[in-house]
């Protein structure tokens, strides 16, 4: 196995120039731990913040934490997960390989109706648009919610994801041709100045239930006055910076309203809370519901090339990187 397995390592933090080929061989998975053939490796833009440093970690370091194959081998102590069963993994880094020996209870089983391809590309953020849509609010038929960049990654599973619930959504888009691609009840683009008014025209004056704000420090003021009375703020990424320090008074005089900071981990921190998630993710992927929208697949070898194009605002969709 050996002579076939190869993974992409960045010794030292850089360009996408930083990314090498490196042959190795995988060993053998120890205690609690599965042996996965890689068949697809998910491209997110996070990868980027871990090869210029951004993000710490350890260096040299495989990149990647997204990938989905099939079981090779399994190490003792493992139940439930048996040779040739089909896998996928969003957990930790090292997924920029052929191989990846990962802990078994950090793997999700992917059904029949869901390929590895389409499950690499949609864990993260399929996973991410579930918490959102199912665990951070109890969300009723009729209650309204706000969707920033609803044409991104997250945005573009939380939008009918969240129709399927029977909530209306108001998606907010950069851009005129990117409302094009979000199918929401109201799309809306342009200028943040004036969205609070754009949504308290459409909601009556009311406001939005919830308002899922994945941009950050520009859209802060505006998802706030978008609120409605006792309604929610679930600010879960900052693509334009982080948000200004929060006024507990402020939320007060606004309509007693509530703010959130949540990340994917904690809504999957046990082996149960992470198959519940992924269950209801393959759920509605294999319903039609969500799907993965694959702009592009690059040869894993060929990462630096798809660094490079993400970078460089090249892609459309997901990318999947193929060993």
């Amino acid at each position: 196995m050996s002579d076939e397995a190869y993974r992409m390592i960045v010794r030292a933090h850089g360009g996408p120039e930083a990314i090498e080929r490196e042959r190795f061989d995988p060993g053998t998975p120890g205690e609690g731990e599965v042996l996965i053939a890689q068949d697809a490796v998910g491209l997110n833009f996070i990868d980027t913040y871990y090869r210029t440093g951004l993000y710490p970690a350890p260096l040299p370091l495989t990149l990647g934490s997204e990938g989905a194959g099939h079981v090779v081998a399994v190490g003792a102590g493992v139940s439930g997960i048996a040779v040739g069963d089909k896998v996928g993994c969003a957990a930790g880094l090292g997924a920029y390989a052929t191989h990846r020996i990962v802990p078994a209870d950090r793997v999700v089983r992917i059904p029949d109706a869901v390929s590895t391809r389409d499950a690499a590309a949609m864990m993260l953020k399929g996973m991410t648009a579930c918490y959102l849509a199912e665990d951070m609010i109890d969300l009723l038929p009729g209650d309204v919610a706000l969707v920033h960049a609803a044409a991104g990654g997250v945005g573009s599973v939380l939008v009918p994801w969240l129709r399927d619930k029977g909530v209306v959504v108001i998606a907010h888009s950069g851009s005129p041709e990117k409302v094009a691609k979000v199918d929401a009840d109201h799309s809306l683009s342009g200028s943040l100045d004036d969205l609070a008014a754009q949504v308290r025209d459409l909601t009556d004056g009311k406001g939005v239930t919830v308002a899922y704000d994945g941009v950050g420090k520009d859209s802060w003021a505006a998802s706030l006055a978008s609120l409605r009375r006792r309604g929610l703020l679930v600010s879960y990424g900052n693509a334009s910076g982080a948000v200004p320090p929060i006024s507990l008074l402020d939320l007060s005089r606004n309509g007693s309203l509530y703010v959130s900071r949540p990340t994917l981990f904690d809504y999957v921190a046990t082996a149960e809370d992470l198959a519940n998630t992924a269950e209801r993710l393959f759920d509605r992927m294999a319903r039609g519901i969500v799907s993965a929208q694959i702009g592009q697949s690059v040869a894993l070898a060929d990462a630096a090339d798809a660094h490079r194009a993400l970078e460089g605002r090249q892609t459309t969709g997901s990318t999947i990187l193929i060993p």
